[in-house]
């Protein structure tokens, strides 16, 4: 054999090994996978198929979304645990969710839409509230017009400067037991007591908690009927402080439901009339919120803990209102409340000497004006007949 028919013979035998390594190129690569593994003491890798992938697993075991769900999620012992140490069920109550308002239109994936493989993957968060916040996005899909509303909110600007304790959707509402929103209407306020506990039990002390806390009269405001469900202002700015009276007047100018509780509706106009309600309307009409403003209705009634204005609590009986008015009007006399008119108008029976001036200058003004009009018309005509 002459040396080129060996060199031949050689590479076809090198094209040979190569193909063989190749085709077996799998089996060398787990081989020194696993001598690698061995000689290093790693533990080994796992046998059988791979995890199955969520929902072609529910649709192959015949059962719905939530059933499938419910399997592992409806008993109790499941637990997630956080880097933060802390340690959450994941124990959905299958009756609560049921008979919630999503219990019969979603399913689970529908909210937890990052679920794909069983067992889940460890969420990418901290801690069990960036969880919260980073799920809580899942809702505008269905509720935008409320997300919207949100994000002018005084709570997302809390969340916006970093302050994560600042409520989210799932805070107020409930996650996997959301009722329908305002039933009952007691609850409102418990919701709110969560983070704001010392205003709940002012308010509950007060003449519309203990009418709604004890006899679960649904007249009476909650927190969200002065202060909104979404779009939440800070009651501490100017802006709020001036809608005050319009807020009180949703109900207080209501006829219908005053005279449930012999309450006069003419609270608005009356304070409208007066010095303090002038200048307010003054200060709304030109968007004027940089000066000191004047007297609203929670400066004399209080804000959280209105008493009947009869009670001995009440900041605006005889009694008190002295020192109410000092609050801005410095050492006035007992004297000086003594000309307010406690939203009444003057009648025969209410300030009835104040009824009667006022019914003498409704009569004495135009009849002077009617005369000083004849007088000098009558001038007029003579001078013209005179000529």
């Amino acid at each position: 054999m002459g040396i080129a028919e060996a060199l031949i013979s050689r590479l076809g035998s090198l094209r040979r090994m190569k193909r063989w390594l190749w085709q077996r190129r799998r089996i060398l690569c787990l081989a020194a996978g696993g001598a690698a593994m061995v000689l290093l003491g790693l533990p080994p890798l796992p046998v059988g198929p791979p995890p199955p992938f969520f929902p072609q697993a529910v649709a192959a075991s015949g059962q719905s979304d939530v059933e499938a769900c419910l399997g592992c999620h409806g008993s109790d012992g499941l637990t997630l645990s956080f880097p933060s140490g802390e340690t959450v069920s994941l124990l959905v109550n299958p009756q609560k969710f049921a008979t919630s308002v999503h219990g019969r239109i979603l399913n689970c994936t529908d909210c937890h839409t990052g679920i794909q493989e069983v067992p889940h993957p460890q969420p990418k968060v901290k801690s069990h509230r960036e969880y919260s916040l980073a799920q809580y996005e899942s809702c505008k899909r269905c509720h935008f017009a409320n997300y919207t509303k949100t994000l002018d909110s005084v709570h997302f600007d809390l969340m916006s400067r970093g302050d994560v304790r600042a409520p989210v959707c799932m805070d107020c509402h409930g996650a996997h037991d959301i009722r329908k929103a305002g039933e009952p209407r007691a609850r409102i306020s418990q919701t709110c007591a969560r983070c704001h506990g010392e205003i709940n039990e002012s308010y509950s002390r007060s003449v519309h908690g203990k009418a709604i806390l004890n006899g679960e009269n649904s007249d009476v405001p909650v927190c969200t009927d002065c202060h909104q469900s979404h779009s939440i202002e800070d009651p501490r700015t100017a802006s709020f402080r001036l809608r005050i009276p319009e807020l009180c007047a949703t109900c207080h100018s209501n006829k219908a439901l005053m005279k449930k509780y012999g309450i006069s509706t003419a609270v608005l106009d009356t304070y409208l009339e007066d010095f303090h309600g002038m200048t307010i309307a003054l200060y709304r009409k030109e968007g004027v919120t940089n000066r000191a403003l004047q007297a609203v209705c929670t400066d004399c009634h209080g804000i959280h803990d209105i008493q009947p204005t009869a009670g001995p609590g009440s900041l605006v009986m005889k009694a008190n209102l002295v020192k109410v008015c000092q609050r801005c009007h410095g050492n006035v006399s007992e004297n000086f409340p003594a000309a307010w008119l406690s939203h009444y108008e003057p009648s025969p029976k209410k300030f009835p000497l104040v009824y009667y001036v006022k019914l003498l200058y409704r009569i004495f003004i135009p009849f002077v004006i009617g005369g000083l009009i004849l007088h000098i018309a009558l001038h007029v005509w003579r001078m013209a007949t005179n000529r």
